[in-house]
C-alpha cells in the first residue's frame, strides 16, 4: 500500500480553506484521480458536509473519502456478495486507520467537534475563530491523505 499522500491531504485542506465543505475537500482532491469532473465532484459531495447536512452525523471528510474509495474499488452488480464484503472490507478499515490516526474513537461529526447535537441548516461563517474551535481543516487533511494508502488496493 502507498504511504499517507501529502499532496492530496494539502490540496484537500486548500479547498476546505476556500469555504468547500469537508466532503467537497476530500472527493474534489481526488476527483481528477477518479475521472471525475470538478462540477460533479462538487455537487455530488456537496449535501455530505457538516456530518450530513450540518446534522453532525458522519464526518464529511470520511464521506468524501468513501466516495472516492467507492470511485476507485466499487462494484456495480448488486448480487455480487464478494465485491459488497471487499468493499465493505476496506471502509472499514479506512475508518480504523483514520480513528487510530486522530486519536478519536469516533466518525460522528458531532463527537469529533463536541457539540451536543444537529446545527441549524445556515452554515457558519468562517472566520478565524471558526478555525481556531474546530479541526475540519485537520481531518480533511488527515481523510485525503489517508486515502493514498487505500487508493491501490486491489479487490
Amino acid at each position: 500500500m502507498k504511504k499517507y499522500n501529502e499532496d492530496k491531504a494539502r490540496l484537500a485542506g486548500e479547498y476546505f480553506m476556500q469555504g468547500y465543505n469537508c466532503s467537497q475537500a476530500v472527493v474534489a482532491a481526488w476527483a481528477e484521480d477518479m475521472g471525475l469532473d470538478m462540477h460533479t465532484a462538487m455537487r455530488i459531495s456537496c449535501g455530505f458536509g457538516g456530518g450530513i447536512g450540518r446534522l453532525r452525523e458522519v464526518c464529511g471528510s470520511v464521506s468524501g473519502a468513501v466516495m472516492v474509495l467507492g470511485l476507485k474499488h466499487g462494484y456495480t452488480d448488486g448480487r455480487d456478495q464478494q465485491a459488497k464484503g471487499e468493499m465493505y472490507k476496506l471502509i472499514q478499515a479506512f475508518v480504523s486507520r483514520f480513528k487510530e490516526e486522530n486519536g478519536f474513537d469516533s466518525i460522528v461529526c458531532k463527537e469529533l467537534l463536541g457539540l451536543d447535537g444537529a446545527s441549524a441548516p445556515q452554515p457558519a461563517k468562517r472566520t478565524g475563530e471558526y478555525y481556531k474551535k474546530r479541526p475540519c481543516k485537520e481531518l480533511v487533511e488527515l481523510s485525503a491523505g489517508l486515502l493514498g494508502e487505500f487508493i491501490e488496493v486491489q479487490q
